[in-house]
């Protein structure tokens, strides 16, 4: 804490969150403007559909990825069976995987057209489909599921995390009055997990509810959609930021939902602290069974996917390895390298404020920062379009009174409405990431410096900056991929004519021919394994 610390950097810090909360305020105000038109039209027909799958699908999915990662968790916590080193890493993949790949994938598997219903027909001698039953893999359940298989290791990691850091003494009770492990389970170990379960699944709804590309591909109307059609069909602004206002609705209610599991957390981890785990011993069939049951959740959600990517990619190798690859590859790379020092730079300044500030107001910035990643991607690019385009049109009519031609749209017609948006929606990453590294400084290191003298310009750059350098290099490496995969903002703020990787394949998704952008996909597989990595070591390390 810096007593004289001059109130420039107060500004500073209040100027930044301004602006990162600027889409939020935009939608609230947009929201508010009289659309009776086209709003209406949507209440009176399609409204109650959109809610109504939105809800639909944030339950099924939370429910499916609950039932999938809860055993997957606990056998890899509490039991020692044949692959569980494997296991305890590998099942994180998936959320490499882009959800859209893995509908597109089981939907060439299972249609109609599809091997598997060939093969039923040649083995049965049906010739039609009124000859028997197949679930419908574009509908409500089959995008419930895929979104399951991707989004599940939210829960597993957290799940696994509770189940390994409770306490060894209550396990050596339960054994003692004669519990096995499946009612050590079920009466102690699921019990003491549900407030970290429930903040898991309020992550998958989040996630379930800013979902934009698979639920398109599977034609599934839902409140994200509804946003995309609304401004591209309709080009009703008010209308969609009405939307997103309903959409922000729902996001913030399970935030509000996840703060008060959490709340719930730390008070079962101070009860118990984290102790040397004993596991069980799984032999014979048991163990055989908890190494399938890894196995085949590892293969159905990311190694039957991957591995017909790769065939794809082989096969259709020199249709891929074009220019136009080459071209977006950049594209992503640019915008994803800008994007992240940038990011990084904001969170290193406002924690910086946040640390030596003897103003307790100067604790609100990098809070207020930190709400744009809670936005889904289709609300922040409406949220972003309204005050640019605004801005654009200020700036054409300021040129024309000073009789110069305008200069077109420079905010919103160029790759810099994308980089501010991914801005505004990855620096909340990058502000975790910092303050974590922080909390590893102790503050009478600032004191010493102080007292030799040193500025605070000086004390970050000379002794803050040195020292938190793993936090920024995590930080630059987490919003990099971020931005690498994200996909609704891109698609509806990208200037005429700029593609990046992930609408490059979201393109050939939608035009059935994945083959053709295998390549890209597998791209952008491989680049989100990179942060997986980085956590589990980093998991490994603290445990």
């Amino acid at each position: 804490m810096i007593l004289g610390l001059s109130r420039s950097w107060s500004f500073l810090g209040y100027l930044i969150a301004a602006i990162i909360t600027l889409p939020l305020v935009a939608i609230i105000t947009q929201a508010l403007v009289p659309d009776e038109a086209v709003f209406a039209h949507l209440l009176e027909t399609v409204l109650p559909t959109y809610v109504a799958n939105t809800l639909l699908l944030m339950f099924w999915v939370g429910l499916g990825s609950l039932i999938i990662a809860i055993p997957a968790a606990w056998l890899v916590a509490k039991c020692h069976f044949p692959g569980r080193r494997i296991f305890q890493w590998a099942l994180l993949l998936p959320l490499a995987m882009p959800a859209y790949v893995v509908a597109y994938v089981y939907t060439d598997l299972l249609d109609y057209a599809g091997p598997l219903q060939k093969l039923l027909r040649e083995l049965f001698a049906w010739q039609s489909p009124q000859d028997y039953y197949f679930p419908e893999v574009r509908s409500l359940g089959g995008a419930s599921l895929m979104l399951s298989l991707v989004l599940f290791p939210y829960i597993y990691l957290l799940a696994r995390t509770t189940f390994m850091e409770q306490s060894s003494s209550l396990q050596h009770a339960a054994r003692v009055m004669g519990c096995g492990p499946w009612r050590s389970f079920w009466h102690l170990s699921l019990p003491m997990a549900r407030p970290a379960l429930a903040v898991g699944v309020a992550l998958v709804a989040m996630e379930t509810a800013a979902d934009f590309a698979t639920v398109s591909y599977f034609a599934v109307p839902t409140l994200t959609t509804a946003v995309y059609d609304t401004w591209l069909e309709y080009g009703s602004l008010s209308a969609a930021a009405k939307l997103s206002a309903i959409m922000l609705l729902v996001v913030f209610s399970m935030i509000g939902f996840e703060r008060f599991a959490r709340r719930k957390q730390q008070l079962f981890q101070k009860q118990t602290g984290v102790n040397q785990v004993e596991l069980y011993l799984l032999k014979g069939m048991r163990a055989k069974l908890a190494s399938g049951y890894c196995s085949a959740l590892l293969f159905f959600s990311f190694l039957l996917p991957f591995i017909i990517l790769l065939q794809y990619a082989w096969e259709y190798f020199d249709q891929s390895w074009s220019s136009a690859f080459w071209e977006y590859s950049l594209n992503s790379l640019y915008i994803s390298g800008i994007v992240s020092v940038i990011a990084v730079f904001i969170g290193v300044l406002l924690m910086f404020i946040r640390r030596i500030s003897p103003r307790r107001a100067d604790l609100l910035p990098s809070r207020f920062a930190s709400t744009g990643y809670a936005l889904p991607g289709t609300v922040l690019a409406i949220g972003i379009l309204v005050p640019l385009t605004y801005l654009d049109f200020a700036v054409n009519d300021l040129y024309e009174y000073l009789g110069h031609r305008g200069p077109g749209l420079i905010f919103t017609g160029s790759v810099f409405v994308l980089i501010f948006a991914f801005c505004i929606r990855f620096s909340a990453i990058a502000i975790g990431s910092v303050e974590s590294s922080y909390k590893r400084i102790s503050p009478s290191l600032d004191m010493a410096a102080i007292t030799m003298g040193l500025k605070p310009r000086s004390l970050l750059c000379r002794v803050h900056i040195p020292l938190l350098r793993r936090g920024i290099f995590a930080g630059l490496l987490l919003v990099f991929i971020e931005c690498m995969k994200e996909l609704p903002a891109a698609l509806l703020l990208r200037p005429v004519g700029f593609e990046n990787l992930a609408t490059y394949v979201f393109q050939f998704v939608s035009d059935e021919q994945l083959e053709h952008g295998a390549l890209a996909a597998i791209v952008i597989v491989l680049v989100g394994l990179v942060p997986l990595i980085y956590l589990n070591r980093s998991l490994e390390q603290e445990s």
